[in-house]
């Protein structure tokens, strides 16, 4: 039987009822790795021997839980106490975290199996994976394009097959847009849902980490392990969190589903706008109200993440000097020169640029003119969305305007690959749910897949994953055979 084709919960099930050992799902999938993952540079370290040492203890019986022997991988800025934590940086490339993430010590403890760390864009600062020290990831899909970014190492190796899942981080998009280039679902939770603790900060009021896998189904159960409410994280929600998978398969009944008209773009490809007009055929089909709503200040949603983000990005990184954390340059001159040459050399193009923006945003003289306005504006995207929820209880929308773009398309022009976030940044801003599901395929060779995000209020994960396995069910039927990644 072919393992590495099993989701999450067929796995967990089959290992759960003796059909087949931990050890042999990890190794299936380590073989696996080991065979494609030179060409798609999606895992960036895997832990074979530790790997195989867990799946023996899930098959004795010393390790249980929810996810007991589900091979597994995490982005390389969630902190691991095994192996490094590097952020795909010349800057922490010999980083060993001395402690876990929270949600690393939950997957754990669920009794997953870590197979390794995946490649990202540098501080997760980038929307293909091409900002990464150690190389960009190649989309399986068509190894001549982007996987998205920055959690572009998870979704492709989610997509072919290399795990049946992997935590991402989302800023701006990071987890989702990947997500709608490589055909898989990404889900961003609600700001504080899952813990913070452990994950290398680059915007500390926009970073959150969630699920990246093949099914809905697969994103609840996993969302089930690592939402929780943590005394680690002073932004972390004390609410209680309920069973994201309880009621999965039963529809939203009476279903008002806004679409907003800011989102449809004539910027939109055709596959884009077919995938958008396919997927409202089918909630109508399935009983769903369309609701038009307003959403005003979308435009402004760029400029104010990369305000807001590249600010608090400048404060999190400076600690990153050649002293307290980091790549220490050699022979320097003097104090001055080691932070300036230990910086320079640790950093790379992007993550500078970033770091530059942000420290001007909060210069003296510009700090009320750009900083503090950015908030101002990020106050009234997420006054749009509550008026908008007062309508509907999800908002379908694009992940991105076009799919999966070639290697070096947009690279040169850092404006246009910002630009790439326009359908992701606001629910960021916003502090909101987002869940990506794979809808359909291109019509030109090579086939790649599309992606539609719905977007809820805070906490409403529990009806946003109903309405997203609603959106599965139409996507699976537009789906042609043999679409799948190479």
């Amino acid at each position: 039987m072919e393992w590495t084709g099993k989701t999450l919960l067929e796995l967990r099930d089959a290992i759960a009822r003796k059909q087949v050992s931990a050890v042999e799902v990890t190794r299936v999938f380590l073989d696996r790795i080991e065979a494609l993952n030179p060409n798609l540079n999606a895992c960036s370290e895997v832990y074979a021997e530790r790997a195989l040492r867990r799946a023996q203890a899930v098959d004795e019986g010393r390790v249980t839980g929810m996810l007991a022997g589900v091979p597994v991988t995490l982005k390389d800025n969630i902190c691991t106490s095994f192996g490094r934590t590097t952020c795909s940086s010349r800057m922490l490339a010999d980083y060993h975290s001395p402690f876990d993430a929270t949600v690393t010590a939950r997957i754990e403890a669920a009794g997953a199996v870590v197979l390794g760390k995946t490649n990202m864009d540098e501080f997760a600062m980038g929307s293909s994976t091409e900002n990464s020290a150690i190389g960009p990831t190649r989309n399986p899909w068509d190894p001549q394009r982007v996987p998205g970014g920055s959690s572009g190492g998870s979704a492709a190796a989610v997509a072919a097959r290399l795990c049946a899942a992997s935590l991402g981080s989302d800023t701006g998009g990071s987890i989702r847009q990947p997500a709608a280039y490589c055909g898989v679902v990404g889900l961003k939770p609600t700001y504080g849902l899952v813990s913070r603790y452990g994950l290398v900060a680059y915007a500390s009021s926009l970073d959150q980490v969630g699920p990246i896998t093949r099914t809905v189904a697969d994103a609840a159960a996993l969302l089930n392990v690592i939402a929780a409410h943590d005394p680690l994280d002073s932004t972390s929600s004390p609410d209680p969190r309920p069973d994201y998978g309880a009621e999965l398969e039963r529809p939203v009944e009476a279903l008002r589903l806004g679409v907003a008209r800011q989102y449809m773009s004539p910027a939109n490809s055709p596959d884009v706008r077919r995938a958008m007009e396919n997927a409202l055929e089918g909630y109508t089909a399935a009983g769903a109200q369309i609701v038009e709503v307003d959403l005003p200040h979308t435009e402004y949603g760029i400029p104010t993440y990369y305000i807001v983000a590249t600010a608090e990005a400048s404060s999190n990184l400076a600690r990153y000097d050649g002293v307290h954390y980091g790549h220490r340059a050699e022979n320097p001159s003097d104090l001055i020169d080691l932070y300036a040459a230990s910086r320079a050399e640790g950093f790379g193009r992007e993550v500078k640029r970033r770091i530059m923006l942000g420290t001007y945003a909060l210069s003296s003289g510009y700090y009320d003119a750009y900083y503090v306005r950015a908030l101002k504006v990020r106050r009234l995207i997420k006054q749009d969305f509550d008026r908008a929820f007062e309508q509907c209880q999800a908002i379908l929308c694009p992940a991105a305007t076009e799919p999966a773009f070639a290697f070096g398309e947009k690279s040169a022009d850092p404006l246009a690959m910002y630009l790439n976030d326009v359908y992701t940044v606001n629910c960021n801003l916003a502090g909101l749910p987002g869940l990506v599901v794979p809808v359909g395929c291109t019509r030109g060779e090579p086939r790649i897949p599309i992606g539609l995000q719905l977007i809820g209020p805070a906490h409403s994960e529990p009806t946003l994953l109903r309405i997203g396995r609603m959106l599965e069910k139409i996507g699976e039927s537009l789906i042609p055979e043999g679409c799948t990644p190479r």
